[in-house]
């Protein structure tokens, strides 16, 4: 039997618990209302988990939940590298507030001379993108992260040491090394491995919306496919401001579905981010956007087509009786 578990159930689910006993590896679930349950997480997605107390089955929105404390440490993530990227398979699906937590460490924020916004790490020596409208023209960058510590803080550091890696204009991505101030490794974000985003899906957005560090938001995917100018973009309505540019959109698996590029002024609700099968693209042929130091500017460019002059029907479409078919 399962149930979920509202307000006037919480207090009859710790005392089952304590009536039944929980054996010494159990996890432990603290709620947002101060009550623990414990017992074995048989399963959880996005929104929900189930917990086995023993004789009941109990479905805990993740909402409620505070803390999860599981009794055995989660196994090592198995990640593939790519093309200066990571992906993995497989991994658990957790809240917003859990999974920031974990990929947190792995958000920048980026600064120059006109302005700021935000991007993520995406390699353990330091690879990182963001978007190109962020460092456009500019090659004076300095970039803010925050490395974890062994008591599990995470220390704020600038670097000024950055390279432009490369540039591309078109889908506003660009690729940028930081070198580790403490000479270390750099904790890293995925890559989705495969496009599964669906609308509705729970995502959130981790930046630096007008210069305030490190800010969650949450929303959801409003659609996958919003094309504009020849290209698609993800639309979601996870609060975006100016400061937001080149950070990433994750899932509740906490892999980057998209990098956020704009967002609609004056209306709320309205943002997008670049899907990651763009970023996978841009990063396996970056050396033919590869950044030129003598040209700020460089990176391949894509012109406007010029404007058609003649809007009669083509020739090739025409019937024998000089009307189009």
């Amino acid at each position: 039997m399962t149930r979920f578990l509202d307000g006037r159930s919480i207090v009859a689910a710790v005392l089952v618990a304590a009536l039944l006993g929980t054996a010494s590896a159990a996890d432990v679930i603290k709620l947002t209302s101060g009550a623990v349950l414990q017992g074995t997480i048989l399963k959880r997605n996005d929104r929900t988990l189930w917990l086995d107390l023993g004789s009941d089955v109990l479905a805990i929105r993740l909402q409620d939940i505070d803390e999860i404390e599981l009794a055995e440490a989660d196994a090592p993530v198995q990640t593939e590298a790519h093309w200066l990227f990571h992906t993995a398979r497989e991994l658990t699906e957790l809240s917003p507030k859990e999974q920031a937590k974990r990929v947190g460490p792995t958000v920048i924020k980026v600064a120059t001379p006109r302005g700021l916004g935000s991007g993520v790490i995406i390699s353990t020596d330091g690879h990182a993108i963001t978007n190109a409208h962020v460092i456009q023209g500019e090659t004076n960058l300095r970039v803010t992260v925050w490395l974890p510590q062994a008591d599990t803080t995470l220390r704020r550091m600038v670097v000024q040491d950055i390279e432009i890696v490369a540039v591309n204009n078109h889908i506003d991505l660009a690729l940028i090394k930081i070198t580790h101030p403490q000479q270390g490794k750099f904790v890293f974000a995925l890559l989705e491995a495969q496009e599964s985003i669906e609308v509705g899906q729970i995502v959130f957005a981790i930046g630096n919306p007008m210069g305030l560090e490190r800010t969650l938001s949450q929303g959801v995917i409003s659609t996958t496919q919003r094309s504009f100018d020849g290209l698609t973009y993800i639309q979601t309505d996870a609060a975006v401001n100016p400061g937001n540019s080149g950070g990433p959109l994750f899932n509740t698996r906490g892999e980057v579905v998209g990098i956020i590029n704009m967002g609609a002024m004056f209306f709320e609700g309205l943002n997008f981010a670049v899907p990651a099968r763009y970023v996978k693209d841009f990063l396996r042929n970056r050396e033919a956007f590869a950044y030129d130091k003598e040209n700020p500017n460089s990176g391949h460019h894509y012109h406007e087509p010029p404007g058609r002059k003649n809007f009669s029907v083509a020739p090739a479409l025409k019937d024998r009786s000089n009307r189009s078919e």
